[in-house]
């Protein structure tokens, strides 16, 4: 089965990533993690997300279409990245998730894909 795993990350965590000073503090703490899941083999797909502040959020209102800057959820903590895991079942893949160096991390099983007609 497939899950995402979606970890959520808190400001101090994205100002890392780009602090020269904190950077390499902030990666060693998922380099261990990251190789260990992409060595078991289970990773479908995975993908770092640019900080929360960069997004667009397209909404629909009265039919209508509107852009706003910013990411859809005005919480403090963000997705800053998933994985896609192929596992046999929700335990291990919440054993996976509770390896990850982060407070939060979000699991649901996928959907399997749709067929084009």
């Amino acid at each position: 089965m497939h899950f995402t795993l979606m970890f959520y990350e808190g400001p101090e965590d994205f100002a890392a990533r780009k602090d020269p000073a904190r950077q390499e503090e902030y990666l060693a703490g998922w380099s261990h993690y990251v190789h260990a899941l992409f060595e078991s083999g289970v990773v479908v797909g995975s993908a770092g997300l640019d900080a929360p502040e960069t997004a667009a959020t397209l909404l629909r209102r009265n039919g209508e279409m509107y852009v706003e800057d910013g990411p859809f959820s005005k919480a403090k903590e963000q997705i800053g990245g998933f994985f896609v895991i192929d596992v046999p079942d929700l335990e291990t893949a919440l054993e996976w998730a509770s390896r990850g160096p982060v407070n939060a991390v979000e699991v649901r099983g996928n959907l399997p894909p749709m067929k084009r007609s």
